[in-house]
């Protein structure tokens, strides 16, 4: 391990030297650098850093981070009535965009998000609000990219 790196250091270290698919490899690796994570704490650790498989490795997706997200994501939103937004943004950043939608508390009226790839269904519980959580999710769609 290399000397004062903490656990979230090795793993982003270790996902941006190589290509790592699996997370058992990933605590095998961690290991071998003197770091012992159960699974369930590796787990929250690649939660909480941002660190999603994407493409079929992990890496970390963060959209604040410039050297992860070289590009600003293209995103568009279209009101699906009665109570259903679809975002569509490039490859790769729907889940991370969802999961930040899903944890903002700003956010009235708002059921749930599914996500795929470059595709975010954003379920709004009354129609009446549909507008004003397509506005919130305007706001922080903006301030994520």
């Amino acid at each position: 391990m290399v000397e004062g790196m903490n656990l979230d250091d090795e793993i982003l270290r270790l996902i941006s030297e190589r290509e790592i698919s699996d997370q058992a490899v990933l605590q095998e690796l961690l290991e071998a650098e003197g770091q012992a994570p159960s699974q369930s704490t590796l787990s929250r650790r690649l939660k909480k850093l941002g660190v999603q498989k994407v493409g079929g490795r992990y890496q970390r997706a963060s959209l604040t981070d410039p050297v992860a997200t070289p590009e600003r994501p293209r995103v568009s939103i279209v009101e699906a009535p009665p109570n259903l937004l679809v975002v569509k943004t490039s490859p790769g950043y729907a889940p991370v965009l969802a999961l930040a939608l899903d944890r903002e508390p700003e956010v009235p009226g708002l059921a749930g998000t599914v996500a795929g790839d470059d595709t975010i269904f954003v379920a709004v519980t009354d129609p009446s609000r549909l507008r004003e959580v397509r506005s919130v999710v305007e706001r922080l769609m903006l301030r994520s990219a």
